[in-house]
């Protein structure tokens, strides 16, 4: 297969000879292919769109499907078959079991068939969690030991055997005291293991025994084991030949070679942020456009499969599909038959109720059926063959499947298109209250009714989304060069997929992020902090949605400490902080500096005035606190707890100057003055406290050589505040361009990783564009290199490009700081 030449490009370059790049073309590490919500969100995680099944963020399959038949040959151009697994020995996932267990240390020869001393353990059911929110076993002590006996009829499996595991931290498993695997650490998430050859052989018809034991010596608690065998993979089919791909910042677009036919594949989540109510709808659309390469006519159908693990956490639950029609269109839609809604939280947990919608227009065939029969079938026939309306199933094999023909194509273009949607139902609990999502906040809103209007909507909103994507390049590239247009255009969707538009409970827009692949918190401050520019950027209503149930949250006496919240709870569930430890200079300091910049592009100070009594008790705690932190975390908690912090101390004076801005708007003169003339005092005072030679320190303490990335300073350039002597970041900026690596500017001293967010704040403090763009061109060189293929990291190693933790994050909507500084700095 020849290599895909990939390209992050305007489509109309033709049109616009200016923009066109000197700099390579990216290679994205991931493409978004859906992108609505943290749960609707579906990637490829390969250069080859057919190389491997697509995936949820979180890097599980959720499997789309497509084949191309052309004159009876089919060719697969997108996706693959997801691997498929029976259990011999099923996880609390996939069957709820009772299990023997202990927390004290048992005697020797626990783990072995013979062990007698078993039945008097305590019995319950698995797994074993910290996490009130799930089903199982309450484990709070360091060690848990577990046995469980399963009858087997037939102990002879054919595949290859796998443990399936989630561990919380280490962990060991035997099957009839033989050891199956033992992992260190904590996987977060259910992981095949391995199994030693010999091991296979301890598995016998009849009673069998697996046994396991886990400690938990910090943190978060869970257990979970057993036994899986390895499907047979299906036969594969040709490949068509992918030629090109291009990601703008609302579409993701292929182009396959498939015999004598040229097939375009464009993928648009039509996040216009100009237009709420588009944005909150969670419909995309995937429209095919082929052409004959020799003058000749083809007959060409297309099918797009999608699996049921759509509209599961596991590809174990149970799913039913259903059919329907209205208007112009007809359409499938699929969800389990238990439909627990918003009854699970956690991370790396995937969406289980509601219903995944796949709709095409009234002449597309429309089917339900094991996805590889349906693929079966068309590829032989171009028909979906017994594909029925209606089915139940296990996830992984069930799927509903569209076929479009597109007719005897030739050199004139045919075009079809699809739609995908996810009907939620509800978005978030609010202190106990399911709210709707925005565009369900009208009892009358139904699924199909957003299926009609986007289906209406679907020329205008293609020509609007080219329109959009081709300026946002255009803006990027001239306010920091083609390399800082490619990161925000790969940016763009997944900062506005890591949140739902919720309607609250008096009608206000709520916008709440996930923290994905971190916690999975809801609504943190922290990470709406360095989310916040592309939203203030583009539609400050948003921005503020990321604002009001924080203020609320203090507001209504649930929270009472002088300083904000971290977060509400553990996404969906907003019911109060989750987070295990208060960051109180980080989060007073980031309200308050949030708060200002949506009161300056409002041009009006309505918001602040709304919460003013809060936004003083914030900044009293500041001034009291702020200035020299006490050992405490900030944004950056994976360095752990810092004292006398001086970039923390930052945002202290920020967060005071930020106060005396939004007093002097609201007519204050007094309390204006008297706050931003105590933010001068103060960094009179960092200046002299924090200065260690040619920089200033990573502390107060002025740890010798020991230095760090100012970004909170940047806000004194971009809200005008000029507290600080322009000296000061100019001087960090020389430093900074000495101690670059090859893959980013570090984020301190005291380790060579960093935050890609981050650089971009501080490229923005730069004087000159040069300088922006030599700190920007490492992020572009790791966003292109990076071994690690997941869906855009912000925390990666400069030395050698890779992910060292976080994907999917909304923080990458801090890329869009230079264009916010732009735009009101004019």
């Amino acid at each position: 297969m020849s290599k895909t030449r990939y390209a992050l490009l305007l489509a109309s370059l033709s049109a616009a000879p200016a923009l066109a790049q000197s700099t390579p073309a990216l290679r994205p590490p991931a493409y978004p292919l859906i992108t609505h919500t943290p749960y609707f969100s579906v990637w490829s995680f390969q250069d080859e769109l057919a190389a491997a099944p697509t995936r949820h963020w979180t890097s599980a399959p959720q499997s789309l499907e497509g084949v191309v038949r052309v004159d009876g040959q089919a060719y697969q151009f997108m996706g693959q078959a997801a691997p498929q697994y029976r259990a011999i020995i099923p996880t609390a996932l996939e069957q709820p079991y009772q299990v023997r267990y202990t927390f004290q240390q048992p005697a020797a020869g626990w783990e072995k068939t013979s062990f007698a001393a078993a039945s008097s353990w305590q019995q319950g059911a698995a797994p074993f969690t910290d996490n009130q929110s799930q089903r199982g076993t309450s484990w709070k002590t360091k060690d848990v030991w577990a046995r469980r006996t399963i009858r087997l009829a037939n102990a002879h499996p054919t595949g290859e055997l796998r443990v399936l595991m989630q561990h919380d931290d280490d962990a060991e498993v035997y099957l009839n005291g033989t050891l199956l695997t033992k992992q260190a650490g904590a996987n977060g998430a259910y992981e095949f293991f391995t199994i030693p050859a010999a091991a296979r052989q301890s598995l016998h018809a009849g009673d069998n025994v697996l046994a396991m034991h886990a400690v938990n010596p910090q943190g978060g608690a869970y257990l979970d084991a057993g036994l899986y065998e390895t499907l047979p993979a299906p036969p594969a089919l040709p490949l068509a030949r992918q030629t090109s791909v291009a990601v703008t910042a609302t579409q993701t677009t292929y182009t396959f070679s498939a015999g004598p036919v040229t097939l375009k594949v464009n993928f648009l989540s039509p996040l216009l942020l100009d237009e709420l109510e588009t944005v909150a709808r969670p419909v995309s659309y995937i429209t095919y456009t082929a052409t004959a390469t020799d003058g000749k006519a083809h007959p060409t159908q297309v099918l797009l499969t999608e699996a049921g693990t759509l509209a599961t956490n596991t590809p174990y639950q149970t799913v039913a599909a259903k059919p329907g029609q209205g208007g112009s269109l007809r359409w499938s839609a699929l969800g389990t038959t238990e439909q627990p809604v918003l009854a699970k939280a956690g991370d790396g947990q995937r969406i289980d109720w509601g219903y995944a919608y796949l709709a095409a227009p009234s002449a597309a065939k429309l089917g339900v059926g094991n996805p590889e029969t349906l693929k079966t079938s068309f590829a032989k026939t171009g028909a979906l063959g017994a594909a029925a309306p209606t089915q139940t199933g296990q996830a992984q094999r069930v799927a509903q499947a569209a076929v479009l023909d597109l007719g005897r194509v030739a050199a004139q273009p045919a075009e079809q298109h699809l739609l995908l949607g996810y009907d939620e139902q509800y978005a978030v609990q609010y202190f106990g209250q399911n709210l709707r999502p925005w565009w369900r906040r009208d009892p009358a809103m139904t699924m199909d009714k957003a299926l009609g209007a986007a289906e209406a909507d679907y020329a205008r909103l293609r020509q609007k989304a080219t329109a959009f994507d081709q300026k946002l390049r255009a803006d990027a590239q001239a306010s920091g060069g083609a390399k800082y247009a490619d990161l925000c255009q790969l940016a763009y969707r997944q900062s506005i997929a890591a949140h739902s538009v919720v309607a609250g409970p008096k009608g206000e827009v709520l916008f709440f992020s996930k923290e994905n692949y971190s916690g999975g918190f809801i609504g943190t401050v922290d990470v709406t902090y360095p989310s916040e520019p592309l939203f203030l950027l583009y539609n400050n209503e948003l921005a503020k949605g990321m604002l009001r149930f924080i203020f609320e949250y203090s507001e209504s006496g649930r929270w009472k400490k002088d300083f904000p919240a971290h977060d509400l709870g553990t996404y969906p569930q907003a019911n109060g902080q989750k987070y295990g430890e208060d960051m109180p200079v980080e989060e007073a300091g980031n309200m308050l500096i949030i708060t200002a910049a949506a009161v300056r592009v409002d041009g009006k100070p309505d918001f602040a005035r709304e919460h003013w009594p809060t936004l003083t008790k914030w900044v009293g705690f500041l001034k009291r606190d702020g200035f020299d932190p006490a050992n405490q975390l900030c944004t950056d908690d994976f360095a752990g707890h810092l004292a006398r912090n001086t970039n923390l101390s930052l945002k202290a004076i920020m967060g005071i100057a930020c106060y005396g801005q939004l007093a002097r708007q609201l007519g204050d003169t007094k309390a204006a003055d008297e706050h931003q003339a105590l933010a001068r005092e103060l960094a009179k005072k960092w200046m002299q406290m924090a200065q260690d030679g040619d920089h200033y320190a990573l502390t107060f303490d002025k740890t010798p050589g020991s230095w760090s990335q100012k970004y909170n300073l940047v806000w004194d350039k971009v809200l005008n505040l000029n507290i600080f002597p322009p000296e000061v970041a100019q001087q960090e900026m020389a430093f900074y361009l000495k101690h670059q690596q090859k893959y980013g500017l570090p984020l301190d001293s005291r380790k060579t990783y960093t935050k890609s967010d981050w650089i971009m704040w501080t490229a923005t403090m730069a004087n000159n564009q040069a300088d922006f763009e030599a700190l920007v061109a490492p992020i572009w060189q790791f966003a292109n290199d990076t071994p690690s293929r997941v869906p855009l990291t912000d925390w990666h190693e400069t030395t050698n490009a890779k992910q060292v933790g976080f994907q999917a994050r909304s923080v990458v909507g801090g890329y869009f700081m230079k264009l916010l500084s732009d735009k009101l700095t004019k």
